[in-house]
């Protein structure tokens, strides 16, 4: 085997464990059947088999039984019996039935499994099922041990109990680290004191990255090693229970500090039964949806409904002849569960007490915030919520101009001055990046030297934007608090949330950069580092000393305030318009009442209860098995991309662009390239991760489809009328893929072979259209891909709403504006093709916009209420091509502020509104 291809193999390779076990299953199968049928030599089936012995050392199933008697048969060359068990126990591997049929387990049984059932059962049909996990199990036992301690705990099942597990053994904390990371089934792990700190496989890649990431787990002493291990687990897979077995003075361990994240801690001599309920009592903290389980049993009881509610029940629908295939198609418990009721049994989400306050705190524990809220009405409200009860009239809120409208929405309704910071610009696909770090800081520093950082409330920004651009939030909020102590942050993370499921993403997650922000300031190290800075800086460093420089807040003084808000539809299984507000606030007690107002401002009083639920079994899901479906997520994203970038016809026509493309090089500080770049390893992508201002999340894929003579919207519209393909947003020459937890590798066959076909008629049309059928196809590409428009960026506001501003910075007053346009009397239209436009943006006045506009794509407001009209916007308006654009109706023109309004003093309807 080459050098590069043991690295793609070894242990510590960990990006496609989960597809690429089932990989080598299947190339184990196909060798032996080669074997069998006289085709490969003995020596290439040992290979293979020892090759995946490895990994599978790593996962319960096959275990060493099985892998034995796959041993034996080899030695033996018994090749049809060689070939009959690899091929069951692959197939066992992808359908998943030995996690419900104990008969799988036994090597004597070569019949072949069952496809796994995955359809939901009939009406009326019930089926027996018990979840299954797998518990590692670190001990100090030898390894000829660890079968007998596996069927030690086999034994203690019970036919009552409700979740079934298997044991994975390792014997050290290298072997541990790489069994959790490795194997998404893990739901617990047991640690037996005095076992070792080496793995006994080569995991170079792994010690690299331990040593960079969790310095502390490699150190040689090996006191306290256990306590070492359970940190370092809970900081990659922070959902896992972890006992502790010990034969020391137990009373005294479970007084150390570093022992609160450990579930319990036994004394290893007592009854193993005791861990055994242990565990399962684990799994079931997190199996238990309180919402969803109450609900269910509302819809058992016999209820009348007297309240605004017809269908609960669903009298209303199955009586009639009219609707009745409405609940057909539904199904009875949809209407059981509907209510307009907040008692018995159920709870009231805008003042919960009961059961959705229990589904809260519990989404809050498993996304590592302080306070959960769930929203019903989408990430738009969630949004509004955070703004109006954080933000009041006058205050000043630093944003991404061009974020979701909502934010933009949030302001007017709440009075803020909107402080709009430009993102950098990718105008060869449409669209914008992220705001750099050094535009915020500017912002902060100028607001500074104007006195008025004391109005400044609020940083509010995309992570990560629709096109996959990830900030390093850590440092962000770090050199922000060290200008300005008791900055909120606002992390729009609607496309985000899976992210915590995920140790390579999780850091830069909102809650997850608090976290680390909060563990840091509690040490005196940090103290030790802002004191060394300062010293460095001086007393009066200039502005541009301070944006040069990397800015170590004072941990003593910071107050920590970060809200994230997710819209849980978008990549976790809630139903649609199903959010959530994520808070870590020290001071949240200090604004608890006016959040509540804000709830009850914008949530409905009557929630769908199915809705709510879903997010009750969202949680579940991902604390029980997110890991393994963000992992399978990232690699069909990464299939995706190797499979369309490497095919030598569709490579042609299409391509997803790489981190360098969506990442400028001077954001990149680690040299990272893309995911597939030749040579990338794990760590090199864990090193962007840590260290780059900007990194790209690898499941939204920007595939350049102007390339294949496709603008972006042609091309969503022709996937999805011909070949039943959804893809999301569009820019001028390029549609977004986004992978999630419910993709599977028949998606991406199925979209591989549709480009296929795509790129197939596009050839054979060049082929058979002559020089003119080229030229056209030629033209079209240059059009699209060369041709574009310049992005245009926020002007200004005009001075009518910058009379409370500085006057060397941007803010301005966009409610006032918003609701001048009210008065039709005080609005006028006017065509951006007409002579008067150009007319007035030479020779003024000035063309001032009455409300937001908002192409789609690219799908932010180049136009806000208030602000200055330029010929930088009326250019790109003029080359834009799409047919969607909000706040703008074409027979009319622009609407615009008409200008008598604008000049002179305040009127007295300008100053009520603004007190307002």
């Amino acid at each position: 085997m080459s050098s590069s291809a043991k690295d793609a193999r070894s242990i510590d390779h960990f990006f496609s464990a989960p597809s690429g076990r089932h990989d080598r299953w299947r190339d184990l199968h196909s060798i032996a059947r080669s074997w069998a049928n006289g085709d490969a030599k003995r020596a290439a089936v040992e290979s293979a088999l020892e090759d995946l012995a490895v990994l599978e050392e790593f996962h319960a199933f096959p275990g060493t039984e099985l892998m034995t008697a796959l041993r034996e048969r080899l030695k033996n060359d018994d090749k049809p019996g060689f070939l009959a068990l690899a091929k069951r126990i692959s197939l066992d591997i992808i359908t998943g039935n030995y996690k419900q049929d104990a008969g799988e387990w036994q090597k004597a049984d070569l019949a072949l499994p069952d496809p796994a059932d995955v359809l939901p059962p009939a009406l009326g049909e019930t089926r027996a099922y018990r979840p299954y996990f797998e518990l590692l199990t670190v001990t100090p036992a030898p390894a000829a041990r660890w079968p007998h301690i596996a069927s030690e705990f086999r034994r203690l099942r019970r036919q009552e109990d409700a979740f079934i597990y298997e044991s994975v053994l390792v014997g050290s904390l290298e072997d541990a680290v790489c069994a959790a990371i490795l194997n998404p089934d893990i739901a617990a792990v047991a640690i037996y004191e005095g076992f070792a700190l080496r793995s006994r496989h080569d995991a170079p890649v792994l010690r690299n990255v331990l040593a960079t990431q969790h310095p502390l787990l490699l150190e040689s002493d090996e006191a306290d090693l256990s306590l070492r291990l359970a940190a370092g687990l809970k900081a990659i897979r922070p959902e896992l229970d972890i006992y502790l077995l010990s034969d020391r003075r137990v009373e005294k361990l479970a007084g150390d500090p570093r022992a609160a994240i450990i579930r319990r801690i036994m004394y290893q001599i007592e009854e193993p039964l005791e861990l055994h309920l242990s565990l399962l009592e684990g799994i079931k903290a997190r199996f238990e949806t309180p919402f969803f389980d109450n609900l269910k049993l509302y819809a058992q009881r016999p209820i009348a409904t007297f309240h605004a509610l017809p269908i609960a029940r669903g009298k209303s629908v199955f009586r009639s002849p009219w609707i009745r295939d409405m609940g057909q198609f539904y199904g009875i418990n949809l209407f059981l569960a509907e209510s307009s009721a907040t008692t018995g049994g159920l709870d009231s989400l805008l003042e919960p007490t009961g059961n959705i306050k229990r589904a809260q705190d519990m989404a809050a524990r498993a996304f590592g915030a302080e306070h959960a809220f769930f929203v019903t009405n989408g990430t738009s409200t969630s949004n509004k919520m955070v703004l109006q009860a954080l933000v009041a009239p006058g205050d000043i809120v630093i944003l991404d101009r061009n974020c979701h409208k909502s934010h933009h929405y949030g302001l007017v309704l709440s009075g803020a001055q909107p402080f709009y910071v430009e993102a950098f610009p990718m105008a060869e696909f449409s669209m914008y990046g992220a705001v750099p770090l050094r535009t915020i800081k500017k912002a902060l520093l100028d607001l500074k030297s104007e006195g008025r950082l004391d109005r400044v409330k609020m940083l509010d920004l995309t992570n990560c934007t629709f096109d996959g651009h990830i900030y390093n939030t850590r440092r962000v909020m770090e050199e922000c608090l060290a200008i300005k102590p008791d900055l909120i942050f606002l992390w729009d993370e609607a496309w985000f949330g899976f992210a915590r499921w995920s140790p390579f993403l999780r850091p830069r997650t909102g809650m997850g950069a608090a976290a680390d922000i909060e563990a840091w300031a509690q040490t005196q190290g940090a103290i030790e580092q802002f004191e060394k800075q300062r010293a460095e800086l001086g007393n009066a460093p200039s502005a541009d000393k301070l944006l040069q420089t990397r800015l170590i807040p004072d941990p003593r003084a910071i107050r920590l305030r970060v809200y994230q808000t997710n819209s849980t539809h978008k990549s976790m299984s809630a139903i649609r318009q199903g959010s959530m507000v994520l808070v870590r606030d020290v001071d949240f007690h200090t604004i608890e009442a006016q959040f509540h107002e804000a709830i009850f401002t914008h949530a409905s009083t009557s929630p769908n209860q199915q809705l709510i639920a879903s997010l009750d079994v969202a949680r579940r899901q991902m604390e029980l098995e997110g890991y393994g479906l963000v992992m399978n997520a990232i690699e069909v994203a990464l299939d995706i991309r190797r499979e369309i970038n490497s095919h030598p016809l569709i490579s042609k026509y299409f391509s997803i662009v790489g981190a360098d493309g969506m990442v400028p090089k001077e954001y990149r500080s680690s040299g990272f390239v893309d995911f597939l770049a030749p040579g990338t390893r794990w760590d090199d992508q864990l090193r962007s991760m840590r260290e780059d201002e900007f990194c790209l999340d690898p499941t939204r894929m920007t595939l350049v489809c102007g390339t294949a003579g496709f603008d972006g919207t042609s091309f969503k519209g022709l996937l999805a009328s011909e070949y039943n393909i959804q893809v999301n947003k569009t820019s001028r020459n390029s549609v977004l893929l986004q992978s999630n937890i419910n993709n599977t590798r028949s998606d991406v066959a199925l979209l591989i072979s549709v480009l296929l076909k795509i790129c197939g008629s596009i050839d054979t049309r060049l082929k058979h259209g002559g020089e003119a059928e080229q030229k056209a196809f030629a033209a079209r590409v240059k059009a699209l891909m060369k041709d574009v428009p310049d992005l245009p960026n926020f002007s200004h506001f005009h001075e009518f709403f910058r009379q409370d501003a500085g006057d060397k910075t941007p803010e301005g007053d966009i409610r006032t504006a918003f609701f001048a346009a009210y008065s039709e009397k005080q609005c006028e239209y006017l065509p951006i093709d007409s002579p008067e436009c150009d007319r007035r943006l030479k020779d003024g006045p000035d063309m001032v916009s009455a409300n937001f506009v908002i192409p789609y794509p690219p799908g932010f407001p180049i136009m806000v209420p208030g602000q200055v009209i330029t010929q930088e916007t009326i250019t790109f308006m003029r080359k834009l091509d799409v047919k969607e654009i909000h706040g703008y109706e074409k027979a009319k023109g622009l609407k615009l502020l008409k200008t008598d309004v604008l000049a002179g003093k305040k009127s007295a309807n300008h100053e009520k509104a603004r007190k307002k």
